[in-house]
């Protein structure tokens, strides 16, 4: 199989669903639905709906049954940015190479459109075309990762953290909340679409735990060595509010060699798996290579 003219497939099957399920621009209250497709259809990686691709392929899955997970994933990872780059969070104004969305429109549409976006991600996943008791699941489990046991709570723990330095396994459970938890359920709700049992679940969370990490190490670096056009959003930002990162704490080779180690954890999870976890470990490299 060769990977990036899939991505290419899948990603456009991806942005099709999104366009499809976000509201009207031209109907009432336009702002907020104008809000809420330009925080959701910018330039982004489409990285944990192509994971829950990727995780249903390996089972089999049928695309139809992964369109509403793979963009209700999306929506929530949309509604965590909007809401993060606000003043009262890390308040930033560049996302994606353009004005966040509290810039491009204003702060209490912006904190509406994080809501409903949020709203929406469930709902999708209420009326999905899969079994009741399948819905129910893949509800529970993006539930569980984007409340306080999961993304929000990482960002709170994100938020006590600025301005004091933390030990290496409080920055690893951080991140294994705010970032990690959305890159499992995304891993999670693709191979239950294709009817993954126990011991292939168990398998998947080992390699969810080390990406999710990877992305986070990933992202330290990028911090420190790209530009802010490189990344599309401002560079040097954790340094700048006094966070711990991962170069802060290993230093940069430190960090590029933890980096490595997780991309040796994640081929020894998918090895099982053999050849037809080929895109899932595609995925992996590219989110340690990537350059934004």
């Amino acid at each position: 199989m060769t990977t990036d003219p899939l991505f290419g497939r899948w990603t456009a099957r991806i942005d099709q669903h999104l366009h499809g399920i976000l509201p009207d621009p031209d109907t009432a209250p336009q702002g907020l639905h104008q809000a809420m497709r330009y925080a959701v259809l910018g330039n982004g990686k489409r990285m944990r709906p192509l994971l829950v691709h990727a995780s249903g392929a390996l089972f089999g899955a049928d695309p139809a049954r992964l369109d509403a997970p793979a963009s209700a994933v999306e929506l929530i990872h949309a509604y965590s940015l909007v809401h993060d780059d606000l003043p009262a969070m890390d308040d930033d104004a560049l996302r994606r190479g353009r004005p966040t969305t509290h810039v491009a429109f204003d702060e209490a549409t912006a904190i509406l459109a994080g809501d409903a976006l949020q709203a929406l991600a469930f709902a999708l996943l209420a009326q999905a075309p899969m079994p009741p008791a399948l819905a129910v699941e893949c509800l529970r489990v993006l539930a569980g990762a984007a409340g306080a046991a999961g993304m929000c709570g990482g960002q709170a723990l994100d938020i006590d953290a600025t301005g004091r330095r933390q030990a290496l396994p409080d920055l690893e459970r951080m991140h294994a909340l705010k970032t990690g938890a959305l890159i499992h359920a995304a891993i999670r709700m693709g191979a239950l679409c294709g009817g993954a049992g126990a011991d292939d679940l168990a398998r998947l969370d080992g390699f969810a735990g080390a990406l999710g990490l990877a992305f986070q190490v990933r992202d330290d670096i990028l911090d420190i060595e790209a530009s802010s056009e490189q990344l599309g959003k401002t560079a040097g930002k954790d340094a700048a509010q006094d966070k711990s990162t991962f170069p802060a704490l290993l230093g940069l080779e430190g960090a590029k060699a933890r980096l490595e180690a997780l991309a040796i954890d994640m081929h020894h999870a998918l090895a099982p798996f053999g050849p037809r976890a080929e895109a899932l470990s595609a995925l992996a490299d590219l989110a340690i290579r990537r350059s934004h």
